[in-house]
């Protein structure tokens, strides 16, 4: 009987072809039996590729009692983690050079960035992990790099236009499409056993001040899919200042600060959550177990007056000021 396989399993299974380590090979055949269609033609496949994820599922228990260390894996840090994609040159390093306190090695040569530099980027009084990354050309990325835009919150295209616009984008595109790192119709955030698996993402186009002409437009059109485009220069400063704002919209977060009954609310360390929180997703944020001793609480924001109470199923709006009362 035929397997009559679907394009969701071919992509799956390029990706897998493709992977760089067991991690990902093991997330690229979860995917390929979840998108496999159901019946007899399809039964001795399967248990070949359950048998080949069970093998890389032991293998990755026997190391871990190892001493390996993966310098891929950037800890989060602030509301949210933005990783940089781009390829020699592009301009990455100058990003978090002009945005973070980071020690990045900007240079004229390529490859100078050999692992992951994170660097806290301010916006308001909120702050932003911005990761620049080694750069990836069309037939080479560093082994175990692919994990890092696996594990952050948004990856952001850096693309040169005072260069070669279509190949950059077309390189940054392969590298993650074939890696299932976006999410469309066919890749969700995660997979069936909660494994993150694709990520929003945007553009930005540095080097604005020395950009061929029509390199932005020509850029936007080779573009298939709804990415947000910001052009900036790390020279003149055009577009930086205004970056910081972006990321925050963009990553769809908002602030929340808490005041404590009776006293004064804390207007410099505000809570960071999902845009669409509620009163009790704050309150679980807190502190998991006292939230469900919570009561209810008062609200001072948009669309209500001043110290309203309010339901734990209440939708919080960005710098709402929250008084919570638990029993």
């Amino acid at each position: 009987m035929p397997a009559n396989l679907t394009p969701e399993y071919f992509k799956a299974e390029k990706w897998y072809k493709s992977a760089t380590t067991n991690d990902e090979r093991i997330l690229a055949l979860e995917r390929m039996l979840a998108v496999m269609p159901k019946h007899k033609g399809t039964d001795h496949l399967k248990a070949d590729l359950r048998k080949k994820l069970s093998r890389l599922k032991d293998a990755g228990t026997q190391k871990k009692g190892g001493s390996h260390v993966d310098i891929f894996h950037v800890p989060r840090g602030g509301a949210g983690q933005i990783v940089l994609l781009g390829t020699p040159n592009c301009g990455k390093s100058s990003i978090v050079a002009a945005l973070t306190n980071a020690k990045v090695n900007v240079a004229d040569f390529p490859f100078a960035t050999g692992g992951p530099v994170p660097g806290m980027v301010t916006f308001e009084d909120v702050h932003i992990q911005l990761v620049d990354m080694p750069p990836i050309t069309a037939d080479y990325s560093a082994p175990g790099q692919v994990g890092t835009y696996r594990n952050c919150d948004m990856v952001a295209i850096v693309i040169d236009l005072s260069g070669d616009v279509a190949e950059q984008f077309g390189v940054c595109m392969d590298f993650l499409e074939s890696r299932n790192l976006l999410i469309d119709a066919e890749t969700p955030a995660h997979d069936d056993e909660s494994n993150a698996l694709a990520k929003e993402a945007f553009c930005i186009c540095t080097k604005s001040d020395i950009a061929k002409a029509g390199a932005l437009e020509n850029l936007k059109q080779l573009c298939k899919r709804p990415l947000e485009f910001v052009e900036i220069s790390a020279v003149t400063g055009t577009g930086l200042k205004e970056l910081a704002g972006v990321f925050y919209r963009l990553l769809k977060i908002i602030r929340v600060y808490a005041k404590p009954p009776g006293k004064p609310a804390d207007m410099t360390e505000p809570f960071t959550l999902p845009a669409g929180s509620t009163v009790m997703d704050l309150a679980t944020h807190i502190h998991r177990h006292l939230a469900e001793k919570l009561k209810f609480a008062r609200i001072w924001g948009t669309g209500v007056y001043d110290g309203q109470n309010t339901q734990r199923n209440h939708v919080l709006n960005d710098k709402d000021i929250i008084e919570l009362h638990f029993s």
